[in-house]
């Protein structure tokens, strides 16, 4: 079974550097959410955090699923109406964010908290996520990258210093 857990894991990853995320790029996401509450927060830190949400199974399972349905929108391989829902990120679609709420309910409610905040913002590679000029489809990895953020963001608020 962990045999399985890292292959999944590994996917993950390499999905969300294919699609031009780095672990780096969503560190800095829970950089801009938990500096001003952690007087020596490095990027490490956030990278460590982001790494421990990574690592988690029901966190792999949204990113493969999220990044697979915009492969395919890409693609054209879905059926319509849900092809132009998703290929237009349509605002009154909710499963992206339903998707992403299942990596934020990882590390508490302190998460839905942080995730509405970056998920409005859109800072950093959230940005560029969302720029629809690239002919990329991202209806659920915005989300899911600002989910594992805010995952992260809430595991460090709650972090004790003896843990791991």
């Amino acid at each position: 079974m962990t045999e399985k857990v890292n292959v999944s894991e590994q996917t993950a990853k390499r999905w969300l550097l294919e699609r031009g995320v780095k672990i780096k790029d969503i560190a800095e996401l829970v950089m801009f959410l938990q500096s001003s509450y952690h007087e020596n927060l490095q990027l490490k830190d956030c990278i460590h955090n982001v790494e421990r949400v990574l690592s988690k199974r029901e966190v792999q399972n949204a990113i493969l699923t999220g990044i697979q349905l915009d492969m395919l929108a890409e693609q054209n391989m879905l059926e319509q109406p849900l092809q132009a829902i998703i290929e237009t990120d349509e605002s009154l679609y909710g499963v992206d964010e339903v998707l992403a709420f299942s990596i934020v309910n990882v590390y508490g409610s302190i998460g839905f908290t942080n995730y509405g905040y970056v998920d409005k913002l859109k800072p950093g590679i959230l940005k560029h996520l969302n720029d629809k000029s690239s002919g990329k489809v991202h209806t659920f990895l915005d989300d899911i990258v600002g989910a594992i953020a805010a995952a992260a963001s809430s595991r460090l608020a709650h972090r004790d210093d003896n843990a791991e």
